[in-house]
């Protein structure tokens, strides 16, 4: 259902950056939305990976600093049957962790220093599980296309409404395909919070889909559910400083969340909802047989 889920909403992305396109500029904005979509996903794609991890400032471990981490990665990625990422260090202390890469032949893990301190090691060995899971799942595709599409929708919708106050809001007759200046106004307003929407509810069904992989290739759905809980406590105290609430949906707790009506554009599921679903996942021997 999460899958299924996932793929709805992404079609229902791409259709709402057409619509946005052909209702402020008629057909030849549908054409200019979906060339300008097209090369922002390709953009994304190629160097996505690169820019948020120097966002974080994370520098690449080799196996001789953390032989042992390497061995985490190296077993859990073999056992959920994909190349084992590279993996890299954030200078930070508060505890947290991502996955990013355009496939799983090109993935990397990322972990902040105050992972170590806060987790146990079986802990550990379920955060990177669950982004192995992200990864194997292709979950970091997928987010950074939903990102884009997002993006792609409140830039065109920004200079739409850039463009109807200087007085240029192009044509609305027939000729240009079916424009409407009212369906114009009101995708301005409108298309972006829908975008933001739908790309939040995309990454929390991606973030249920990796919990269950965390519990098959770490055998242990309770050290998932123990570390979410760590992690959390620790950002509600203190709240992570480096990144950008854009890159939120790629940490395995938002390190930037609220709450009151900012659960409507949570990145994460609740972290007592995902805690409960691992303590049913346990009860029910899954990764137990892996």
């Amino acid at each position: 259902m999460n899958r299924f889920k996932a793929v709805a909403l992404l079609s229902l992305l791409t259709a709402l950056v057409l619509w946005l396109g052909q209702a402020i500029g008629g057909q030849s904005g549908l054409v200019m939305a979906l060339i300008f979509a097209a090369m922002m996903n390709m953009g994304a794609y190629w160097f996505s990976d690169r820019i948020v991890l120097r966002m974080y400032g994370a520098q690449e471990v080799s196996p001789t600093n953390a032989p042992w981490l390497y061995g985490i990665v190296q077993e859990i990625a073999m056992r959920g049957g994909v190349p084992a990422p590279k993996l890299y260090l954030i200078p930070e202390n508060a505890p947290n962790a991502f996955a990013t890469g355009r496939n799983p032949a090109h993935s990397s893990i990322a972990v902040t220093e105050g992972l170590f301190g806060t987790l146990t090691k079986d802990e550990l060995t379920a955060v990177i599980a669950h982004e192995i899971g992200h990864i194997k799942n292709r979950d970091t595709l997928i987010m950074t296309i939903a990102a884009t599409f997002a993006g792609a929708l409140s830039m065109i919708a920004n200079m739409a409404m850039w463009s109807s106050f200087l007085g240029n809001s192009g044509s609305s007759d027939d000729e240009d395909g079916g424009s409407s200046p009212l369906a114009g106004f009101f995708g301005i307003l409108i298309a972006p919070i829908a975008a933001m929407l739908i790309q939040a509810s995309i990454s929390r069904s991606r973030e249920f889909l990796a919990d269950e992989a965390s519990a098959h290739l770490s055998r242990n759905p309770l050290a998932l559910a123990s570390a979410l809980r760590n992690i959390s406590s620790h950002t509600q105290v203190a709240p992570q400083p480096l990144g950008s609430p854009s890159t939120a949906h790629l940490c395995i707790i938002n390190p930037f969340s609220g709450g009151g009506l900012s659960r409507l554009f949570s990145t994460h599921p609740p972290t007592e909802v995902r805690i409960a679903r691992l303590e049913e996942l346990a009860c029910r021997g899954v990764g137990a047989d892996f």
